[in-house]
Formats: C-alpha cells, sequence, structure tokens
C-alpha cells in the first residue's frame, strides 16, 4: 500500500519542532516501511517548499497559503489538490491525518480515502484543562471527524471523551502509539556512552521529560518533591523539556512558576536541563532511577513508553488513558497528581526498593514489547488501511 501522513509536525531539522505527535508518526512510517508499504509525510505549515527522504520515508514540504480572512480555507484546498494529484498520479492510496484544529473539515478528495487518528484534539485537550476552546478550532473539529472515512484512535479513553465532548456517537478503532524498539531496547550497546552512564548512575535520580507545561502536572511536581525530599534529602529531580509558557497565569515561563513553588531545600536538588536533542533522550533516561509523569491531559504519551523500554519503573497520573499504558503495582505506580503525599510515597517506595525497581521494569518492558512495538502497531494499522479500501 501507498499510505500518505498529513501533519503539522515531523522530527527532522528540516521541518522544524516536533513533538510526541511527530514521533509517533514517524515511527508508524518507519513500521509500514518494514511491511513493504510506500509512506509520504505531507508537513503542512513549512518555511519553504520541498521534497526529500528521511530513511526511505518521502518528506513533502508544504507552506501554507498566506491571504487575510481566507488563508485557512486556501490551505486547506492546496492541501486538497495535492492530495488529489497524488492519488491520481497513483502516488498514495489514503491519507492519515491527526485530529489536531481539524486540518480536514473543508478537505474532500475525489477519491483517496481520509482517515484520522486521535491523538488529542484542542476541543480534548481543553475539555481535560477545564478551559474554553476556540470555536473555530472546535468547528474544524468536529467537521474532519464526521467526513472522515475512517477513525483511529490511540487510546479508548481519547475516543470515548472525544465522542462526549462533539456529541457524537462514531465508532473508533483502538490501535496505540509505538516505538522503536530497536532504538530504546535497554540492553542496546548502540551508544558508547550508554556504560558510562550506567555505571555513574545516581540511584536517588528522579526524571521527567516532556514539555514543561501546566496541563502535565508541572505545578504539582514541586509539591510532590517536596514531600520526597523532606524524606529523602538525597534524591535528585532532573527536568527535561521545553520550557512552555503558561496559558492561565500569562507567565511566559512554566519553569520560573514552578521555581517559585519548590521549599528551598528543595530546589537546590533540582536540575533543569532545557530541551536536549532527541537522540539524547535514551541517555537520561538510563541514568535516571524512575521517571515521573504527572500529567492532567494525554491521549497515549509516547515518553511512558519510552521509559518503559528502558525498563524504568514509573510514577505516573492514574487519569483516563493511564491505566491502558501502565498496569497498577505490575510495571509502574499510578496516582492523582495533585494527591502530593501519595505520589511522593509511591516514589520514595521505588527508590527503597531495588527489587521492585527490577521487577517494574522488566515488566514494563515486556508490556512495550507485546503491545508498543512499532512492528506491531503498523501491522494493526496496515490491516485497518486494507479493510477501508476492499
Amino acid at each position: 500500500m501507498k499510505i500518505a501522513f498529513l501533519t503539522p509536525e515531523y522530527p527532522h531539522p528540516k521541518t522544524g519542532s516536533s513533538g510526541g505527535l511527530g514521533t509517533s508518526i514517524k515511527n508508524l512510517a518507519m513500521g509500514l516501511l518494514a511491511e513493504g508499504c510506500s509512506v509520504r509525510v505531507l508537513v503542512y505549515a513549512q518555511k519553504e517548499e520541498g521534497v526529500f527522504y528521511d530513511n526511505g520515508i518521502c518528506i513533502q514540504q508544504i507552506r501554507n497559503v498566506k491571504f487575510k480572512g481566507l488563508s485557512w480555507y486556501l490551505t486547506r484546498k492546496k492541501l486538497e489538490n495535492i492530495i488529489n494529484t497524488l492519488h491520481e498520479d497513483k502516488e498514495i492510496d489514503l491519507v492519515e491525518t491527526p485530529d489536531w484544529t481539524g486540518i480536514t473539515s473543508f478537505i474532500s478528495p475525489k477519491k483517496c480515502l481520509v482517515v484520522i487518528r486521535l491523538n488529542g484534539s484542542d476541543t480534548y485537550f481543553c475539555h481535560l484543562d477545564q478551559r474554553p476552546v476556540k470555536w473555530v478550532n472546535r468547528f474544524h473539529e468536529k467537521r474532519a471527524l464526521k467526513n472522515a472515512n475512517g477513525l483511529l484512535s490511540v487510546s479508548q479513553f481519547t475516543a470515548d471523551t472525544t465522542n462526549e465532548v462533539f456529541g457524537l456517537a462514531k465508532k473508533f478503532t483502538i490501535i496505540p502509539n509505538g516505538i522503536d524498539t530497536d532504538v530504546f531496547n535497554y540492553n542496546s550497546d548502540d551508544n558508547s556512552n550508554n556504560k558510562n552512564i550506567n555505571a555513574n548512575k545516581n540511584k536517588n535520580n528522579i526524571l521527567y521529560f516532556g514539555s514543561l507545561i501546566r496541563k502535565k502536572g508541572l505545578l504539582e511536581l514541586p509539591f510532590i518533591f517536596n514531600a520526597v525530599v523532606a524524606k529523602k534529602p538525597e534524591a535528585k529531580l532532573i527536568l527535561i523539556g521545553k520550557d512552555v509558557p503558561d496559558i492561565i497565569s500569562g507567565d511566559g515561563s512554566t519553569w520560573r512558576l514552578m521555581q517559585n513553588l519548590f521549599t528551598p531545600a528543595a530546589l537546590l536538588n533540582v536540575t533543569y536541563l532545557g530541551a536536549v536533542p532527541y537522540h539524547d533522550i535514551k541517555n537520561q533516561i538510563n541514568a535516571a532511577t524512575l521517571c515521573v509523569f504527572p500529567t492532567f491531559a494525554e491521549a497515549l504519551p509516547v515518553s511512558w513508553i519510552e521509559a518503559m523500554a528502558l525498563q524504568k519503573p514509573i510514577v505516573s497520573s492514574n487519569i483516563g488513558w493511564a491505566p491502558e499504558v501502565i498496569d497498577e503495582g505490575v510495571n509502574g505506580f499510578l496516582v492523582h497528581p495533585k494527591d502530593h503525599l501519595q505520589y511522593a510515597a509511591r516514589i520514595i517506595q521505588l527508590m527503597d526498593d531495588d527489587e521492585l525497581q527490577k521487577d517494574f521494569g522488566l515488566a514494563a518492558k515486556k508490556k512495550v514489547s507485546e503491545k508498543f512495538s512499532m512492528e506491531k502497531v503498523a501491522q494493526q494499522s496496515l490491516v485497518f488501511y486494507q479493510s477501508l479500501i476492499q
């Protein structure tokens, strides 16, 4: 099959910054290539037009149309024409796109099928954040879902919540995000620094990696860590990720807000490394004792799966999607982010118990290989695509 992905982000220096969405698309694309598919990624909102290849994946950069008052419509029509041309030239069989901002709301290809995979729309995240959504985003997202030929979701929770917030009753096929388990492999020696990092591993290191943003629980994490340090003064918190402006307070830095919430003793034990290159994340995970993700809003987070693949025990949020990734007491602990003392207690429990760390880590890696490998996700996705075309 010939699959296209329409996306606002893709992890490559030429296409700009990318988050978990872009990473999940690349992982799926690589898995589909291994299954013998042809893959093209259409990246819109680019600074320039261009086509290049990334490990066999054709990347097409597309500039948005700039025209006051009509940019959104003209850009969609431009994308529609590109999709139609590619389909007519037999370059693609179908196009998949995420639900974010409903880019396909006014894209109606002549014959090419459109699949939407839920990774969390703006309406979905605003609902979880309990804040208003822009009416225009809600309008486009709902229209796109109603017009799609096929619907996927990375978690059952995201599917159910999406139906709820839009007043829909759509059927979604659940296929989770996947990762490249050859890259995130605990036993891999592909990076010469791995042995040194593991040898110098500090058994007191607690790692968070991801954007520093309110919806991921970063304004709860200081209170959690304060409680940890009160019991274990040697504990260290490592933060990795882009510092994001806070949408509620209007402050331009979530990290600045966080610093005011730590006790003086706890702040001394916090290291913020900022955003690091994606290929360095594995080393940082390897150097940690455990990972924490006290988030309020996700669809199905790739970061959790990457940590699990590297046999790291996790203390995560217990909200919605979380039990679809973490099995409580088997490969991690699930705690509500606002239950600071219980969250801290679970962190301390893991820090004090090497055997429990090991048991959780092995169980986590096993679950990733069984459910979240990009090979399995690609195979499931291919079966779904084929069911639409037949």
